[in-house]
């Protein structure tokens, strides 16, 4: 067997032997005897020229691959074989190493825990790196980077390999490094020598050895009361150097935390976050104390403990209280000014300006507040009171703090105002009018005259009183009764308009307080006239009933006044106008009568075919409702010749009976009184007439001298032609207690007197003898 030594860095094409010249061939025979060269396992790496016989190097040879296995010869075998004779020659290529390959580490990174617990010299090992190449071209040593605390140990194994084991030379502290970071290199023994190297990760595991800690030992804040519930007071953040379950912290309030605080109060185990647990009120409490463990979670639990101080700010929640002593419920109207009426406490739970309170009262009032203090004051009268004004006070306190935003509170108290009697009755008007109709019935009510008082109870209550007056010799007592109770006055007799006309008196309203107040009102009673009386027809005049007869001749032109008819009613003027009209007429073309003078008048002439008898009925009627009447026949006669319708010397006798209210006795005693009382009267009048008042202007005819002739042919609804007018003054003046006389005065129609029943001749102002010639 040939052997040959090749590096195992030869290149391709690179002659490893001559084998021709080594065989003792030439090159021509190599190529006659057709050389096989068989090469094995490696038949890639060699090959022979057979040009030139030499062994050659097809590409590069790599001993770690074809030698896997490390050994200390790595051979390649080849047969090279001749035919002609066949031989066989046997050659082994030795290949050479070289240092053409460094050390490496399988992992680049070699990761170890090592508890900080971990005793000083304690080994671990590191995983050891790999070198093809062989020999001393393989791993000779190992170094690793400065450390304090690791350094290492090299084993040699039994095949020479190196080992490398990681020595702790001082104690670890995962809470100063957790993690030491180291660099491992593998060097061979090649030249130059080669390396590789690995990181070594040394994670350094925790053992429980520090407690948890809070950055201060007492902690202070302030929460404002009121605060809502759930609210975030702090969040506690305790620390602990250690990691894991170790490092896991808990929070829990200790036993030197009291139970109010805690309802108070929530603590978060794990985020040690403090919260708003229930109503915080600075009232109650101003400062709380929490007392807060942290511990980890340990096999061997380490804790730490802090305090947290809450202060406690108050709000303007309490609203401000009043107080009130010595309350009087009512007093007199007339208590004197600074009367107590109540003391008034206020106060406010809350601190600062929240604390401080004003107080007041409704301004329209009456009233004061007198201070004693900051917290005391008296309500006091401070005007006159009048309960006819104001019955009762609802006073109202009033109180607000100085907080922001101010809160304020009121307080009513009811004052009652007792009554005195000091307001006199008043009667709504300070003159009564009370219209009365005639013919009233005893006991009818005519009026209330009820006074009012302001004052209470018997203050109040009123008696009614009749002043008493007479007049002509009656009291009014007799005449009208007033409800000593109401007011209510009544009639207690029937009155008669042609005989009373009115009354004048006063009526009194006395209170029942002590003393009594009264107070009295005039009354004037009107007697109102009522249609209760029938027209009288005085004119034209029969003594044997209504029907009268008069003659005329026919030769009376047109407009001739054939009669007068007069009535008079005893009524007022309202209810005494008379009007008239025909009710019967023989002719209705022939007479004409005026409805307001009563006069008949001939329409045209008389003529042959007219009747020489006329018959008229003539109606007076009132106007009154409902209207009373009364009528009158009248039968004319015509003759041819002239009759004088009016002796001059004619005596026309006074007729008492159509004077229902006069005594006859009287007239025919008066009657005999002289005729020249008569003209004296007549003469009196007379001068009266021509020499009038200076205060008052003259009338244009004398009221008390009316001439009228009754052949007049002008018809006047004055009083100048008016008939009835002076039988108005008749009644008149006979209502007036006066006698009144009709006599015939000749030439010039009647005259009538009326004389005083009472004061016979004497003449004064309202009952002189008064005469109407007409």
């Amino acid at each position: 067997v040939t052997r040959y030594s090749v590096p195992e860095e030869m290149k391709e094409g690179s002659v490893v032997a001559n084998l021709a010249a080594d065989l003792g061939l030439d090159v021509g025979s190599l190529t006659e005897r057709k050389v096989k060269l068989d090469i094995l396992h490696s038949k890639k790496y060699l090959d022979i020229n057979k040009d030139t016989g030499e062994l050659y190097v097809l590409e590069k040879i790599d001993r770690e691959y074809i030698c896997n296995i490390k050994t200390s010869s790595c051979f390649l075998k080849m047969d090279v074989t001749l035919e002609n004779p066949i031989r066989i020659f046997n050659f082994e290529v030795e290949i050479l190493d070289i240092n053409d390959h460094a050390p490496h580490f399988r992992k680049e990174t070699m990761h170890l825990d090592i508890s900080e617990s971990t005793s000083v010299g304690e080994r671990f090992s590191l995983n050891n790196a790999v070198d093809p190449d062989y020999g001393s071209n393989s791993i000779k040593t190992y170094h690793l980077t400065e450390s304090d605390h690791f350094n290492l140990d090299i084993q040699t194994g039994s095949d020479g390999s190196k080992y490398a084991n990681l020595v702790l030379k001082k104690a670890l502290d995962r809470e100063k490094k957790a993690v030491h970071n180291l660099i491992l290199t593998a060097v061979d023994g090649g030249v130059p020598a080669r390396s590789g190297t690995a990181s070594i990760i040394v994670r350094v595991l925790d053992v429980n050895d520090n407690a948890p800690q809070f950055d201060r030992q007492v902690y202070t804040v302030n929460v404002s009361e009121n605060s809502p519930i759930g609210s975030l007071v702090m969040k506690l953040n305790a620390e602990d150097l250690d990691e894991g379950g170790n490092a896991e912290i808990v929070y829990s309030f200790t036993l030197y935390t009291s139970e109010k605080t805690q309802d108070l109060f929530s603590l978060n185990s794990n985020t040690g976050e403090i919260k708003v647990k229930g109503v915080i009120d600075f009232e109650e409490i101003k400062t709380l104390e929490m007392h807060i463990q942290a511990h980890d979670k340990g096999i061997n639990q380490l804790s730490g403990q802090c305090t947290v101080m809450v202060f406690v700010i108050d709000v303007n929640d309490n609203h401000p209280t009043i107080t009130i002593t010595s309350l009087k419920t009512a007093v007199k109207e007339n208590v004197p000014l600074g009367t107590v009426i109540a003391l008034v406490g206020i106060s406010d739970r809350d601190s600062g300006d929240n604390g401080i309170v004003n107080i007041t009262i409704n301004q329209q009032l009456p009233f004061a507040l007198n201070k004693s203090s900051d917290k005391d004051f008296a309500l006091i009268v401070s005007e006159p009171l009048d309960r006819e004004k104001v019955s009762e006070y609802d006073i109202t306190f009033i109180v607000t703090d100085r907080g922001t935003p101010p809160l304020s509170d009121n307080e009513t108290i009811t004052l009652e105002l007792l009554d005195i009697n000091d307001n006199a009755p008043l009667f709504p008007k300070s003159f009564y009018t009370i219209p009365v109709m005639e013919n009233n019935g005893p006991g009818s009510l005519l009026s209330s005259v009820a006074a009012v008082d302001p004052d209470l109870h018997e203050n109040q209550y009123l008696v009614y009183f009749i002043i008493e007056k007479e007049i002509a010799n009656t009291s009014m007592s007799m005449l009208f009764s007033i409800n000593p109770e109401n007011g209510d006055l009544y009639a207690l007799k029937t009155f008669d308009y042609e005989r009373e006309k009115e009354f004048l008196f006063h009526i009194e309203a006395r209170d029942s307080g002590v003393p009594p107040l009264s107070s009295n009102v005039t009354v004037h009673i009107i007697i109102v006239d009522q249609n209760d009386n029938t027209p009288v027809i005085v004119s034209p005049w029969s003594a044997h009933g209504s029907v009268v007869e008069e003659v005329i001749p026919r030769s009376i032109d047109k407009g001739h006044l054939v009669s007068k008819v007069i009535a008079i009613d005893g009524d007022s003027v309202h209810n005494s106008r008379i009007t008239y009209q025909f009710l019967q007429l023989t002719d209705a073309t022939l007479f004409s009568l005026d409805q307001y003078n009563g006069e008949i008048r001939t329409m045209r002439m008389f003529s042959y075919r007219d009747a020489r008898h006329q018959r008229m009925v003539v109606l007076a009627k009132d106007n009154g409702d409902p209207a009373l009447s009364a009528t009158v026949t009248i039968k004319l006669s015509t003759v041819e010749q002239a009759v004088k319708v009016y002796s001059d010397t004619m005596e026309v006798p006074l007729e008492y009976d159509i004077f229902s209210d006069l005594n006859l006795y009287l007239v025919i005693s008066l009657g005999a009184v002289s005729f020249l009382l008569l003209m004296t009267i007549l003469v009196t009048i007379v001068l009266k007439c021509q020499k009038p008042k200076p205060t008052k202007a003259a009338p244009p005819v004398c009221r008390n001298s009316i001439i009228s002739q009754r052949n007049s042919t002008i018809a006047d609804s004055t009083l100048i032609s008016s008939d009835a007018y002076w039988y108005s003054l008749f009644l008149a003046e006979t209502r007036k207690g006066k006698v009144v006389v009709r006599q015939p005065v000749p030439k010039a129609g009647y005259i009538i007197s009326s004389i005083p029943r009472s004061t016979g001749l004497t003449e004064t102002s309202e009952s002189a003898a008064s005469t109407l010639q007409v």
